[in-house]
């Protein structure tokens, strides 16, 4: 299946100069859908992970299922203000600005083995956080995946920085 058929191109949004890679087409049809996510089973379902970490708000459309699918738990990262315990958070730079990502401080222990899991990479600012608060608990990254990688844009280097092997189903 040719994913890229799936994502939709909505230019100047969310400001003047950005293109969004909308992935709702992919959830609209549910052969898309299943197709991603048989395809990220396959990619991760040996992979060694205890708890699968994913980002507010789209990672979760795709990391929630995976966690269910392999049987390990899930771990949302959010913004600030919306998880209700105590909390470890990092600001990171975006394409078009600066976030800040929180995880729970108990979400993550010494040791535990993460997949990190998220709809698109783009300059590697979310991706990049994430690896941050996990290595902050004691995780260890065994994998990254990724629905769709903006290849003209150097997320890639971000992770490789970081030391995380990544992968991907679809580049843009």
């Amino acid at each position: 299946m040719n994913l890229r058929h799936y994502v939709r191109d909505i230019p100047d949004y969310p400001k003047k100069g950005i293109t969004f890679y909308d992935i709702t087409p992919i959830l609209s049809d549910p052969e898309a859908f299943q197709y991603v996510m048989d395809q990220l089973f396959e990619k991760y379902k040996d992979c060694g992970a205890d708890k699968i970490v994913a980002a507010d708000a789209r990672g979760f459309i795709f990391g929630a299922p995976l966690a269910l699918k392999m049987g390990i738990p899930f771990i949302p990262v959010r913004k600030p203000g919306k998880l209700p315990f105590k909390n470890r958070c990092v600001t990171y730079d975006l394409e078009y600005g600066s976030d800040t990502l929180c995880m729970h401080v108990d979400a993550v222990e010494q040791g535990d083995k993460i997949l990190m899991i998220d709809d698109l990479l783009a300059t590697g600012g979310t991706a990049e956080g994430m690896v941050q608060l996990i290595k902050e608990a004691g995780g260890e990254i065994v994998g990254c995946g990724f629905v769709i990688q903006l290849g003209f844009l150097d997320g890639d280097e971000v992770l490789k920085a970081a030391g995380v092997e990544y992968d991907f189903l679809v580049e843009v």
